[in-house]
C-alpha cells in the first residue's frame, strides 16, 4: 500500500541503492533489478517480485489497483523517480524487483513445445522485442546463451513491455550447453540464417514439430560452428528488396511459424 509523503530524497540511502541497479555488476551482487514505467510495474506485483516502488504522487493517484497490489509503495518527487529511472523521460514509477532470471536446471523444458535461444545477441532493444514476441508467440522459454545482453538491464526490461515477467528467461553462457538441454527435451534445434537448407515455408519443413529456434547475433548471424549445431537449418523467403530482417522480427516470424503450425 502506499505510505504517506516521505523524506526520501536523491542523496537517500534507499534511493542511491536503487539507482546503483542500473549497471551490471551491481545487478548481479545484489540479485535485484529495475522495473520502469506502469505496465513493467504492473506486471512485477503481480509476479511477486516487487521489493519496493517509488512514485510520484501523480502517478500514485492515476494507478491505484497497482498501489494496492504494491508491497512497498513510497510517494516521492518526480526528482527522485527521474533519479533512479534510466529511461530519458520516466513515465511516474520504478520498482526495485528481485531477479527473475533463472538458470537451466531451474526450468522443465520437459513438455514445452516452443523455444528461441539467442545465441550472444548483443542488442537490448532486440533482446526485449525476441522476448515480447516469445511471449505474445506462446513460447515456453527464451535462452540468452553465450556473450548476450543481460536480460535485467533497464533498456531490455523497457523493451519487453511486461512480458519478461510472464515466461521463464534464462541465462546460459554455453551456447553449446544450451542447445543440448533443449535437444534432451526432446526439440529439434532450427537455426535462422539467410543460408539455410531449406526455407521456412517449405513443405519439406515439418513447422508442427516441437521446436527451438536459435537466433543468431545482429550483426553477424551465426558463424558455421554454430549452424552446425542445429538439425535444421532454415531461412526467411525474401519477397522484396530488403537485404534481410531485422533479428527480433525474424525472431517473430519463426516464432509465429511454428506457433500456427503447432495450433492448427
Amino acid at each position: 500500500m502506499a505510505s504517506p509523503e516521505q523524506s526520501l530524497t536523491v542523496r537517500s540511502g534507499r534511493v542511491r541503492h536503487a539507482r546503483r541497479l542500473a549497471t551490471r555488476a551491481f545487478r548481479v551482487k545484489t540479485g535485484e533489478f529495475l522495473a520502469e514505467g506502469p505496465q513493467a510495474v504492473r506486471e512485477a506485483v503481480a509476479a511477486g517480485v516487487v521489493i519496493e516502488a517509488f512514485a510520484t504522487a501523480a502517478a500514485t493517484e492515476r494507478y491505484p489497483d497497482i498501489v494496492a497490489a504494491s508491497p512497498d509503495w513510497q510517494v516521492v518527487e518526480p526528482e527522485v523517480v527521474a533519479e533512479i529511472a534510466d529511461a530519458v523521460a520516466p513515465q511516474g514509477m520504478v520498482a526495485r524487483c528481485r531477479s527473475i532470471v533463472r538458470d537451466l536446471s531451474e526450468v522443465d523444458l520437459s513438455e514445452a513445445r516452443l523455444v528461441v535461444v539467442c545465441a550472444d545477441m548483443r542488442d537490448p532493444g532486440n533482446a526485449g522485442a525476441v522476448i515480447r514476441c516469445a511471449d505474445a508467440a506462446g513460447a515456453d522459454a527464451v535462452i540468452l546463451a553465450g556473450d548476450c545482453v543481460d536480460p535485467l538491464g533497464p533498456k531490455v526490461v523497457r523493451s519487453t513491455a511486461g512480458s519478461l515477467f510472464h515466461l521463464p528467461v534464462v541465462v546460459e553462457r554455453d551456447v553449446e550447453t544450451a542447445l543440448d538441454a533443449v535437444r534432451s527435451a526432446g526439440l529439434a534445434v532450427l537455426a535462422a540464417d539467410g543460408g539455410g537448407d531449406v526455407e521456412l515455408f517449405d513443405p519439406a519443413l515439418d513447422r508442427t514439430a516441437r521446436a527451438a529456434w536459435l537466433m543468431g547475433n545482429e550483426a553477424w548471424g551465426l558463424p558455421p560452428e554454430r549452424r552446425a549445431l542445429a538439425d535444421r537449418v532454415v531461412s526467411i523467403p525474401i519477397y522484396g528488396q530488403a537485404e534481410s530482417l531485422n533479428l527480433a522480427a525474424a525472431a517473430a516470424v519463426c516464432l509465429y511459424a511454428s506457433a500456427r503450425a503447432q495450433r492448427s
